[in-house]
């Protein structure tokens, strides 16, 4: 599984970045968290509004920061 999280480096992406850490770890899944900021990347994908969280290549999220428990259940 890989686990990409899209932001510019704000605060907001620094926090979707460590929820999703946390979620890949409570979920016990095998799983790689990716931190991606630059933004000819996170246009590629159609990204208008950071933080991003894109789950196998599929956007989860955009825009807001999820809970780990969020991101949790996503995993699933």
């Amino acid at each position: 599984m890989n686990v990409k999280v899209l932001g510019g480096g704000c605060s907001k992406c620094e926090t979707l970045l460590a929820n999703a850490k946390e979620a890949v770890a409570k979920a016990n899944v095998e799983a790689e968290v990716e931190y991606i900021t630059d933004f000819s990347v996170i246009a590629g994908y159609g990204i208008m509004s950071t933080p991003a969280l894109i789950i196998d290549e599929k956007i989860v999220s955009m825009g807001k920061v999820l809970k780990s428990s969020e991101i949790e259940k996503l995993l699933k």
